[in-house]
């Protein structure tokens, strides 16, 4: 029997989605660019997409900086903050999010 290392893999992918309400406006563009912005701090991988933020590595790493991120409407008044998190925590191998969209878009492309 083959064991594997006691060391594991831990790269987990997560979609984050932070919405303030009860703001004076419809926009929330200012509150993404601040949540945005920690998350630069942080120095992890991201993709910022029209709807959300996707990021990658280690997921307590990432746990930490969604609680920063979750909590940065209220500096700025907001009262209520509904967040949406999505994880994939993948524990066999490094998960990129690069990795996920050419794994789809090969099998749809067609075969030869």
């Amino acid at each position: 029997m083959v064991w594997q290392s006691r060391e594991r893999i831990t790269m987990a992918i997560v979609e984050i989605s932070i919405v303030p309400i009860g703001t004076a406006t419809t926009s929330v563009s200012s509150y993404v660019a601040d949540a945005v912005s920690i998350l630069e701090r942080s120095g992890l991988r991201y993709q910022l997409t029209p709807m959300g933020t996707i990021i990658e590595g280690d997921l307590r790493t990432i746990m930490n900086v969604v609680i920063a991120m979750h909590e940065s409407p209220f500096a700025k008044t907001v009262q209520r903050v509904y967040t949406v998190l999505k994880i994939d925590d993948r524990r066999d191998t490094e998960a990129h999010m690069e990795h996920k969209v050419c794994s789809v878009k090969q099998k749809l492309s067609p075969p030869r």
